[in-house]
């Protein structure tokens, strides 16, 4: 009983703040050409920063990987070839090589965008030095327990970020080198992280085992909006290289559709989440990571027939306060720094994946309006 009302007052919530969201929107609508236009404006920052000031992170660091998927997504789009051909060329000065922990998630997530390139320029050199890392991670047992200690995480997926750097990495690369071995143990690695970090009750993933008892200042469980962002984004990347008849797939698709009722329904009044998802209160201003991944899945579920339309609000006004979020260089502020858990932020603060996200998120939107043309 206590569930079924729990739920009851959950989907009302959603419904309400869809409503508003709707009667918000309604006199905006989006336009292909404006999405576009902002896109390039944020792509284009982050590369003249890149030539300017030079790469912050090793060009092979997970920041960055995560960057890349933006700028390759954008890349696909009308107007785009550069940012391919400069993702082409970071690939050509690391010889296509990953980082050097062979088995630490984050130093594989460029991996993902290899295997993109690999797939549209039909260039198998540009997997071959990931399709031998990858028979290595397969080849693991993965047998350790994912308790938060004796460095773990160089061995395991056992944080919830590995979420979106390992698994669409592998997923990735299953397509581009028509081996199914990877997307296996990409679900098999996932089903094992998320069995760990996973809370039911809430639908939403713990960052790691150390943040099991920790509370936010409300009394709330600690529930950091970027990670959540990075589950949700990494599913939506394995669920895109999984084959409708996967038999693992109801269960990704079951997990999305709880994850993102629950996320919707903590979406703040401006469109955006904050850093703390069930404390919003004590992290006051809007944080654009963990906004941009949300977005991201939410329109690609939109896209996918996952979520029906009445989810397209929300969309929408994720979308607007993504956009106020960008100054009038390009750069979007509000991007929590490198952390692993709820931290304050501002206009000036910004960082490499929150581009990613972004790029992420207006790319699915550009489909979603061609979808709707």
């Amino acid at each position: 009983m206590k569930n079924g009302l729990k739920r009851l007052l959950t989907l009302l919530m959603i419904t309400a703040l869809l409503a508003d969201a709707g009667a918000q929107n309604a006199a905006q609508p989006l336009k292909r050409k404006s999405v576009l236009s902002i896109m390039h404006r944020v792509a284009d920052w982050q590369l003249n920063t890149w030539k300017t000031r030079g790469f912050r992170y090793q060009k092979s660091d997970w920041t960055n990987g995560a960057c890349y998927t933006g700028l390759y997504s954008v890349g696909t789009l009308k107007g785009g070839k550069k940012y391919l051909n400069f993702l082409a060329q970071i690939g050509n000065d690391l010889n296509w090589n990953t980082g050097r922990r062979r088995f630490f998630a984050d130093d594989y997530c460029v991996g993902q965008t290899y295997a993109q390139l690999s797939m549209k320029y039909k260039d198998p050199k540009m997997i071959a030095p990931f399709i031998k890392l990858a028979d290595s991670i397969v080849a693991q047992p993965h047998d350790e327990p994912l308790d938060w200690k004796n460095s773990i995480q160089l061995r395991e997926w056992a944080w919830c970020d590995a979420l979106f750097m390992g698994p669409p990495s592998l997923a990735y690369l299953s397509t581009a080198a028509h081996n199914p071995q990877y997307l296996a143990t990409a679900s098999k690695l996932w089903w094992k992280t998320t069995d760990f970090l996973y809370d039911s009750s809430t639908h939403l993933f713990f960052r790691d085992a150390s943040y099991f008892k920790k509370k936010e200042k409300n009394g709330e469980k600690v529930f950091w909006s970027r990670g959540n962002g990075w589950v949700v984004a990494g599913l939506v990347r394995v669920l895109e290289n999984m084959p409708a008849d996967y038999p693992d797939r109801p269960r990704f698709e079951r997990l999305y559709k709880d994850m993102m009722t629950k996320i919707i329904s903590l979406q703040q009044p401006d469109g955006s989440w904050h850093a703390s998802l069930l404390d919003p209160a004590s992290y006051p201003i809007k944080e654009m990571s963990g906004t941009g991944f949300f977005c991201y899945a939410l329109i690609w579920g939109l896209n996918h027939n996952l979520l029906g339309g009445e989810y397209w609000p929300a969309a929408q006004k994720a979308w607007k306060v993504m956009t106020e979020s960008v100054n009038a260089d390009g750069m979007l502020g509000y991007v929590q720094p490198v952390g692993a858990a709820p931290q304050q932020v501002d206009a000036s603060s910004t960082d490499v994946y929150g581009v990613g996200a972004f790029l992420l998120a207006g790319t699915e939107l550009i489909h979603y309006l061609e979808r709707k043309k």
